[in-house]
């Protein structure tokens, strides 16, 4: 018999922040799956590379739409469009974020609400927006995307921490809530990833060989590391599995290290 696994034929999913980084490679990743991808960023003119990439590997064409989830009216215009739209979503993926690496000392306000508007209340009305859509079926997958510092802590990203550790309790009481209505609602937390956030770090040959002395398969993360596990909890297979969080992070939040004692 042919395996059926992780099928995603049919399905529509909404991937925020996917014009670059990992949000551009789960989309790619759901793509692969069988999934019609409803692609957004500020600019929706910034997802062509997406669109691109996704054409090539054999999948459907996307839709890409402009969205700031900060913005309340954004995402209302959003959720106009997926009522006009007037088709089945399944499921959702609240990629989009940001980080501004300053000691607490040096954090002003705004930088502050930069990033907890982005972070976390981004997802939270993304997906009040998106769920109704969700309801009336009785399935749905979210799944929000957080990080090792939702169980880590790292000076120099305080506001960031505190965004990706409310990502995971809102994961939880979302899956509470909406549990009975067929939905699911996980976090899925990447570990160091080089991204256009981490570009700088990288740079850093000292910060480097430190970060993955204390990985115990001894490298950072690559994009395709991410492809099963996105692609798993999109899918009906993982229809008994909700409020959890799911880190790849190459084994970090073990608290290893090889430095000898």
């Amino acid at each position: 018999m042919p395996n059926t696994y992780f099928d995603l034929t049919g399905q529509t999913a909404i991937v925020t922040g996917s014009s670059r980084g990992l949000g551009q490679f789960m989309a790619l990743a759901l793509a692969k799956a069988g999934a019609e991808l409803i692609l957004t960023a500020r600019k929706k003119e910034d997802c062509n590379e997406t669109i691109n990439k996704i054409v090539e590997a054999g999948g459907v064409a996307p839709v890409a739409v402009d969205l700031d989830v900060r913005s309340e009216a954004s995402i209302g215009e959003f959720s106009r469009f997926l009522a006009d739209r007037n088709r089945p979503v399944e499921i959702l993926v609240n990629n989009a974020g940001c980080n501004i690496r300053k000691s607490v000392l040096e954090v002003s306000w705004d930088d502050w609400n930069t990033i907890i508007e982005t972070n976390l209340r981004g997802p939270f009305f993304m997906t009040k927006a998106v769920v109704p859509h969700m309801i009336g079926q009785g399935y749905g997958r979210i799944i929000n995307i957080g990080s090792v510092t939702s169980v880590f802590g790292y000076a120099g990203i305080v506001p960031y921490t505190a965004s990706r550790g409310g990502v995971l309790q809102m994961t939880k009481a979302m899956a509470d809530e909406f549990g009975k209505d067929g939905i699911t609602v996980n976090c899925l937390a990447p570990g160091w990833f080089k991204t256009a956030q981490t570009q700088k770090l990288y740079d850093n040959p000292e910060w480097l060989a430190y970060i993955v002395d204390r990985i115990p398969v001894g490298r950072p993360g690559q994009p395709h590391d991410l492809d099963g596990s996105i692609v798993f909890l999109a899918s009906k297979e993982a229809e008994y599995i909700t409020g959890q969080i799911l880190l790849v992070d190459g084994g970090i939040t073990t608290g290893a290290t090889k430095a000898t004692v």
